[in-house]
This record gives C-alpha cells, structure tokens and sequence, in this order.
C-alpha cells in the first residue's frame, strides 16, 4: 500500500526565482533547512513534524506565486521570517498578510544626489561578518570539502584533489591540520645551487621530490599543490610523466595529498596512485561559520559594510550568480561592485548583479556580456516560443514532481541548425541576455589541433571557464566541425574525431545543476551530427531557416530603425521590400538597409533611399546569389543542386535594374 506524501503551498517572502533555486538545489533538504535558506509562508497550517521531512522525497512542496487578496498565510512552526518583528512568546492567530507583504517590491537605483550619508544596516536576521581576509573567505566556502578530506587523511588514504589553483595554498594546510597530522610541501626550488648547472630543471623537481619524500616521517603527510604541471599537464603518459609514476609508486606507503588543475587532464596512471580523487568545482550553496554553523554562502562571504551598500541585497537570489566561481573570485568580484557601483553611497541590487556580469567579462579574455534581446531579432514566433520554454525549465520548473525529473527534461544545450546569416547567433546572445549571463562564441575548427589531446585539453578549458563564469552560454559556431558522427575506422583521424566527440560528450554530462550554464552549438549540417549529441537531456535541436515574408518584413523595421531609415520607409515600401526578398536571409536583408544608409548619408550628391534605390539593391543582391548558385552548379550534378526559392516576377519599381 503506498503512503501518501504531505503537500505544503508555499508562498516566498522574498524573491520567486531565488525560493525556486533553493528548492531546486541537488543537495537532499528537509523542509526546515529549506525555509531557514528561503523563508516562506504557508497557505495552510505545516505540521511541526512535517520540518524534519525531505522535500521531494517525503514531502511535496509547491510554490505559490500570486496570492489573493485577504488571504490567510502562515507562519512555520517555531520558525520567524526574515523581516517580521520577533517572535510572540506564545501560540499567535495566522495574520492577515496583503499581496504586498507576501513579495516585497525591490526598491529602484537611488540617485547619487539622494543618496543617504548613513551606510544602511543589512537585512534583519543576516548573519554577515565584519571582515574577511583569504584563508577565512576559503575555510568558509569549504569547510565540508575540508572536513571530508581530513577525513580521508586521517584513515592513511592518500588524496588527489581536483580544484581552481587559487585556492590550493589555504585548502591544503587546513586539511592537513584539520586532520590533526603534520604537512611537509613540495618545494621545488633548488636545495642544492650546484647541481642546477648538472639537472635540468625537471630533474631538480624530481630529486627534490625523492628527498622529501624519505623525509617523511610518522604522521607527516607530503602535500604537492601542483601535480598538474609536475606530470606536463597532458593526459598521455610523456617522459615527465613516466618518471614521476615512477617515483609515486615505488613510495606507495607514503601519505600524500596532490592537488590538479581541473583544466588539466592527468594520466590514469597517475591519478591511480592516489586512493580517493576528490573534485570540488565552484561553491555550494550553503557556508560555514569557523564553529561549523551553517550560514547561506552570499551572507558568509559577503561583509556587512558590502551588503549595506546594495538595497534589497538578497543572499538567496544572488547564489545563482556566483555558483561557478572559486571563493577568492567571488570576493574579487563583490569588492569590485562596491568599489564601481556603490562609490557614492547604496544603490540598488540589481547594479550588483551587473558589476558581477561586468567583472566576469573583464577578467577572461573571451566572455562578453550580451546586449540583444529577442525584441531586437524579427520574426521567429515559432523558434521563439520553443527557446523561451527551455529557458523557463532551465529557471525554474518547481511544478515538477522532483529534481531528477527537471534534470531529464532541461536540455543542457540547443543545437541551431538552418542555412548560413539566419540569426543562430543573435538567437545565443539573446538567450544569455536573457539568462543575464556571459557568452563565448567559438568557432568549431579552432578547437582541432594537430597534435594528440590537444583538441581535448581546449574543450575541457573551454567548458571550465564557462563554468567559471556562471551563468554563461557557450557558443559553438560550425559545430560539425568537432561533433561528427563517430565511425569504426581505426585511422589516426577518426580516432581523433571520436575522442573529441567523447570528450564533449563528458563535459556535457558533468553538469552542476545549481551552475547556470547553456552550450549551443550551430550548424548547416545536423545529419552529421553525433546521434548521442542529439538527445533531449544534452542538445536539443532547433531548426531555424530562412524567413517567411511576415519575418522578413519585422527584420526590414528593425534594421530601417537601427541605420535611421524608418521614418521616410512607408508601410506599403515595407511589404514590397518583404514580398521582393523571398529566399533572402536575415543578413542579406540588414545589407540592404546598410547599403542604403550609406548612398543617403555618405555619399556626394547622396542617394535617397525611395523604392527605386531599394529595387535596385535588391536587384544587385539577387544577381548575385544567382551568379553564385550557377558558379555551384558548374562545380556539381544537376541532381545535388540544392537552388533558392525563384524570386516573384517584377510588378513595380523594385527591381529598377538598369
């Protein structure tokens, strides 16, 4: 006999989106731990019993966005809500809370003239600390990962930890001490001066590996913070790598604790050496005081003077923002907000979450933050509607019966495909706008290289720093350059093509769910696109093709407005231009309003931009696709010519051709 689940409706005191991210967090929470991250009310009464259950798997929770007026809400058992006065002393009837106490408005940007003299206190029930320096910000963030770690160590296990190398030099002295045991580091300078001018530098590195190595003693663990670059940061066993195998396994007895680049790919045998391999990728959602409490990770890391400076400042929504980043990156880039936005005095949230976005632009050298939006790419109804559902899924879908159903169903990337200048990569920049995320667009042959694993080494470099700069869209222009089906040919190149395909392929199922992060790919070729790239859970695809007449006339308005020719473009001229045009793409159609622009606006004498200068563009255009689609057809078959739509026969002064 199945047990029926309780049910609770609950209605975010805050921020919608930021209760969803918490709900939907891949870490196991009960109930409390749930609301004591994102406070809420109830529709009905919770049980006291209820707060011990696990959402999802015991308890079924669902979130209210829009609550009548004169509603009843509740209050948890036992449980304030930030912002209330303090609790009564005894049992209280359940207020009568309006719409606009249940979701509190977030107040807008103050101007500089008015704003207060007086640093604002943080939130009421905030928990921030008054200052913080690199090791605290560090032991904060990770204070579980170290915990398990020293764990490990404790047990004589010898352990590989996977991490950002910023934060190598405070993780391993806290897990050794944590561990109660005594750290010898790798130094790999020179100890003797002489023998630099006998060794290569590598031969030094080994020789000083050797004698720490036979220093060690009882309760002394050997800490290497760069395994990585001591092995050549490839994933083929080179001479470098052979010799250090060697080494590692003749001492197997002695305990060590290594640290690598998640960027950089170790030998299997190498990795072998060490009993647990430990990965810790960005940070978790919740923090911890130095005495082991639990705090929300954006009020552990964030001081009080810094989240005074943002009204509204919500630690709960703002976790989104920084998942991917170490914790050292995270402070860099709150320090950087306050010093760009809040020079002045406090400001908004929301400039928060743009310097945020800034700062993670600035600091790689290939993320750019997106300024389109779909309003700005015309027509596509259809293709539309299909982003913006994957994009609602990917926010949030808390109507779902549990997380791993939500996991099946996002895609973890959109795959493009249609002809050449329809707009696949407006259609990314506008979904990262959308995402207010960061964006790398890629070609695919820049990530093939000659030489073995290398091509693997810039996939997994891109896909780190993506997630680094969370939350992000990679961008993969010409993606059947680096995903085509995999064959059984055992040639040096199609194991190549294969590796690379597996590589994705891995990249794509490593995914946090808490890290917001979108790859698309686009193509003119999905036939030969890997079939295992092409299911729902990795990319979905998303035909986008030419545009039909009523696309082509709101591309026509858009780009009449961006190069200053809508007000002399009549409507009548609009639907000629979109008749006319048949078999153009979006790019050809931004042509003619460019070409026109500069006859009216650079040119001595100008040229109007009337239908007959139109007529005549058009002409131009269409004389040359079809001297380009003949050329093709010297080159090939009749029977593989693949030719445009034929133009309508010419009824007006469009096609002023002489």
């Amino acid at each position: 006999m199945s047990v029926v689940k309780p049910r609770v409706k609950l209605v975010p005191v805050g921020s919608v989106d930021a209760f969803k991210d918490a709900l939907l967090t891949n870490t196991p929470q009960t109930l409390r731990a749930l609301l004591a991250c994102a406070p809420a009310r109830s529709m009905e009464p919770i049980k006291p019993a209820w707060l011990d259950l696990l959402v999802n798997s015991q308890i079924s929770v669902s979130v209210i966005e829009d609550v009548a007026p004169g509603c009843t809400l509740h209050l948890p058992p036992d449980m304030t809500v930030r912002g209330d006065p303090a609790p009564p002393s005894g049992p209280s009837p359940s207020p009568q809370v309006p719409p606009a106490a249940v979701a509190p408005p977030i107040p807008g940007p103050v101007p500089t003239a008015a704003a207060p003299t007086e640093i604002a206190p943080p939130p009421a029930g905030a928990h921030h600390p008054e200052q913080l320096d690199d090791r605290q910000t560090v032991v904060r963030a990770h204070y579980q990962e170290i915990r398990q770690v020293a764990a490990f160590l404790r047990a004589g296990l010898s352990v590989l930890v996977v991490c950002d190398k910023l934060i190598v030099r405070h993780l391993g002295t806290e897990m050794v001490q944590k561990a109660g045991l005594k750290e010898e580091v790798l130094n790999l300078a020179a100890s003797d001066p002489a023998a630099a001018t006998l060794m290569s530098p590598r031969q030094q590195q080994f020789a000083r590996l050797k004698e720490q190595i036979q220093r060690l003693k009882e309760g002394m663990v050997l800490v290497v913070p760069h395994l990585d670059l001591l092995a050549g940061g490839a994933d083929t066993l080179s001479s470098e790598a052979r010799e250090l195998t060697e080494i590692l396994f003749d001492q197997s007895a002695c305990l060590m604790l290594a640290f690598a680049d998640r960027s950089l790919e170790l030998p299997e045998v190498l990795s072998a050496r060490f009993a647990v391999r430990y990965a810790i990728t960005g940070v978790q959602r919740v923090a911890h005081e130095p005495d082991g409490t639990p705090r929300r990770l954006c009020e552990a890391l964030v001081t009080r003077s810094e989240a005074a400076q943002f009204i509204g400042f919500d630690a709960v929504g703002l976790y989104k923002h920084v998942a991917g980043m170490n914790p050292l990156r995270l402070r860099d880039a709150i320090k950087y907000a306050v010093a760009e936005e809040a020079r002045s005095g406090p400001v908004a949230v929301s400039r928060l979450v743009h310097a945020i976005r800034a700062f993670k632009a600035q600091t790689s050298a290939k993320f750019e933050v997106p300024e389109i939006t779909f309003d700005q790419i015309g027509g596509y109804e259809g293709v539309k509607r299909q982003i913006l559902e994957a994009l609602r899924l990917m926010k949030g879908a808390t109507h779902l019966p549990d997380e791993a159903l939500r996991r099946e169903l996002i895609p973890r990337g959109l795959l493009f495909h249609g002809p050449p200048g329809t707009g696949k990569t407006l259609f990314a920049k506008a979904i990262a706008k959308a995402l207010d995320a960061t964006i790398l667009v890629v070609s695919g042959p820049e990530v093939t290289d000659k030489y073995v694993g290398e091509s693997k080494r810039k996939v997994r470099d891109l896909f780190a720093e993506a997630r680094r700069n969370a939350p992000s869209v990679l961008v993969f222009d010409e993606f059947d350059a680096i995903a085509t089906e995999r064959t059984a040919r055992d040639d040096g190149g199609s194991r190549a093509g294969n590796a690379l395909v597996a590589q994705i392929l891995t990249e794509m199922d490593g995914f946090r769910p808490e890290v917001p992060m979108l790859v698309i790919g686009s193509t003119n070729r999905l036939d030969i696109i890997d079939e295992a790239l092409l299911r729902p859970s990795r990319f979905r695809p998303i035909g986008i093709e030419r545009p039909d007449m009523e696309a082509r006339r709101a591309i026509a308005k858009i780009h009449a407005k961006t190069f200053h020719l809508l007000d002399q473009t009549s409507e009548a001229l609009f639907d000629l231009i979109a008749h006319y045009t048949e078999g153009f793409n979006g790019d050809e159609i931004r042509s003619l309003f460019r070409d026109a622009c500069v006859g009216q606006f650079c040119n001595d004498p100008p040229v109007m931009a009337d239908a007959s200068r139109f007529g005549f563009l058009v002409g131009s255009i269409r004389r040359g696709l079809q001297q380009r689609e003949a050329d093709k057809a010297s080159r090939r078959s009749p029977t593989a010519r693949m030719s445009r739509p034929s133009p309508p026969a010419p009824t007006s002064t469009m096609y002023d051709l002489a």
